[in-house]
């Protein structure tokens, strides 16, 4: 659920200085692909909407079925063959006996809802009934084979609107909180990579779930974030990511880092689908007392979906954030400025929040995560109902980690675990509850709400590189959608494992907003996708796509 340090994004940035550009003379046209879905009666599945699949399934021209035959064998084409992006842990071993009990019940009855026979990979931090035949594990080892009391509360709303939960997506391990650790690699699922540049880093800690998303591996996603871990992979792969404000989405079931800051949502090809898997994962849990906290009735997130909801929108940019980014991102990032005026909103610029050095300089977020995760990792694993590596503390994954040092910590590149070390050396004290105070000024009293008060602001607006720290300290939401691509002459950097940057790179424009604005945040980024199109002017690599289609099953 973490994102590389802040520090290590700035160095990451640094190094692509003068290398990136929006995607201006760099558009891909999408003539073939439009062609190719012209001849064929059945949606391409690189980039089909659920819409459009549950439109198919309803008339028939498909079934779930064929869906999830043709979503497991463009699993099989990328992810351990052909470019190895290693996006996917494992699949679900039940997942065409359940497509086909959903078949004969929308023959039935119809359909539960528009996630009705829908497949969706799920982040391999968010439980699945063991029965089902999948494990939960956080990417590591030492919860291989442990069964969990049900299902994660999003797995289990996801599970009774009919969608198939169709396999754990690969993951940073224990969501980047391990150690100084490449984003995209666990134990279990090895190193995954982008499917944009080869053996690129795909961000973290969502990192499958980005890559499954991107190039069509399932209709959509889910992911979690504690820093960034929503948006940083969607950006990366893009794709449009919402970051729920904490609270509005159920963390039980879900392998944490920090009660304070974790929070689930949904990555997907389009704002629009997003928005339909958050208004079925939303709502109050009694097992998630920070559920309890949200408006009584949650939105129908569809209805958001307004192309004309830039014109009279104020929208400020904290352009002292933006001032940590290279000069050549932020031209991209000003240019996606002058887009929304001319859809009709107000830009107020600067909007800084009166509070941006102060922020920019706490190292409050590191000892609220530091100390949240002992403890409540240890609560989750003693939830647990077996675990057949006995592990209990994280004192015990800690030592688990050296005694299987061939799985876990693995040289080069991936042997540190200082962040479990540094947790494991935490109290609970003053300086904790001192610390989760002062994040929440930071953030939302003296930052986010300041800010849109001060400037009378329906919302934020950043670069999604840099967007990410300000909502996470202070529990609140982001919309992520696709900004530019870097260019194609940019040169591929050296694979330490993962190549920082490279050719037809993605990048984000994030929508930031108080506590449970994800409504208004949503319109706003409709509005500016559909006034875009970003997402398709450049494709993934030739390898990194698959090949199977729909047409490849149906009827075979």
């Amino acid at each position: 659920m973490l994102k590389m340090s802040r520090l290590s994004w700035l160095s990451l940035f640094t190094l692509l200085l003068a290398l990136v550009l929006a995607g201006y003379g760099f558009q891909q046209e999408t003539s073939r692909a439009a062609a190719s879905s012209a001849a064929s009666p059945f949606p391409d599945l690189y980039e089909a909407s659920i819409a459009e699949l549950q439109d198919g399934l309803q008339k028939g021209l498909f079934t779930s079925v064929d869906l999830v035959k043709a979503y497991l064998a463009r699993i099989e084409e990328v992810n351990l063959q052909g470019p190895t992006l290693r996006a996917v842990i494992e699949t679900n071993p039940s997942a065409l006996v359940q497509a086909a009990e959903l078949d004969r019940e929308r023959k039935i009855s119809g359909p539960r809802s528009a996630l009705h026979g829908i497949p969706i990979l799920l982040k391999d931090n968010i439980a699945t009934l063991h029965s089902e035949g999948m494990n939960t594990t956080a990417g590591s080892f030492a919860l291989l084979g442990s069964i969990v009391p049900r299902d994660a509360h999003v797995a289990a709303k996801l599970r009774a609107a009919g969608a198939i939960l169709l396999g754990k997506a690969n993951l940073s391990e224990w969501a980047n909180f391990r150690g100084n650790v490449p984003s995209g690699f666990s134990g279990r699922g090895g190193q995954a990579t982008s499917p944009y540049v080869p053996l690129g880093d795909p961000s973290g800690s969502s990192s499958g779930s980005g890559i499954g998303t991107a190039i069509g591996l399932a209709a959509a996603a889910l992911g979690s974030e504690t820093d960034g871990s929503i948006v940083s992979p969607s950006s990366v792969n893009n794709l449009v990511g919402i970051k729920p404000s904490v609270g509005l989405t159920s963390r039980d079931g879900v392998i944490p880092i920090s009660e304070h800051q974790d929070t689930v949502g949904p990555m997907a090809r389009s704002v629009a689908d997003a928005a339909t898997i958050l208004s079925i994962i939303a709502g109050r849990d009694p097992r998630d007392n920070f559920t309890l906290a949200q408006p009584p009735i949650v939105p129908d997130y569809t209805k958001a979906l307004d192309a004309d909801a830039l014109r009279g929108a104020r929208l400020g940019v904290p352009r002292t954030f933006v001032a940590q980014l290279d000069d050549v991102r932020v031209a991209a990032f000003n240019a996606s400025l002058e887009t929304l005026r001319a859809k009709g909103a107000t830009i107020i610029d600067p909007a800084d929040f009166p509070d941006s050095q102060e922020l920019l300089a706490s190292n409050n977020e590191t000892i609220v995560l530091s100390t949240d995760f002992k403890v409540d990792v240890e609560r989750y694993i003693a939830g647990l109902l077996e675990v057949p590596t006995g592990v209990r503390t994280l004192a015990d994954l800690i030592a688990f980690n050296i005694a299987h040092a061939d799985e876990e910590l693995i040289p080069p590149f991936w042997t540190d675990q200082s962040q479990f070390i540094a947790s494991e050396n935490t109290t609970v004290n003053q300086a904790f509850f001192d610390a989760l105070a002062a994040d929440k000024d930071l953030g939302a009293t003296r930052g986010i709400d300041a800010a849109l008060t001060d400037f009378k602001l329906d919302a934020l607006i950043l670069p999604t590189d840099i967007a990410s720290t300000p909502p996470a300290i202070a529990g609140y939401p982001i919309v992520t959608v696709p900004l530019g691509f870097l260019p194609p002459n940019t040169p591929l950097s050296p694979a330490k494992p993962t190549r920082e940057s490279g050719p037809n790179m993605p990048f984000g424009l994030a929508f930031l907003g108080t506590a449970f604005s994800e409504f208004k945040l949503i319109s706003l980024a409709f509005a500016y996708e559909q006034a875009t199109h970003t997402r398709l002017r450049v494709r993934a690599f030739p390898e990194a796509i698959p090949k199977t289609q729909l047409a490849d099953v149906v009827g075979k």
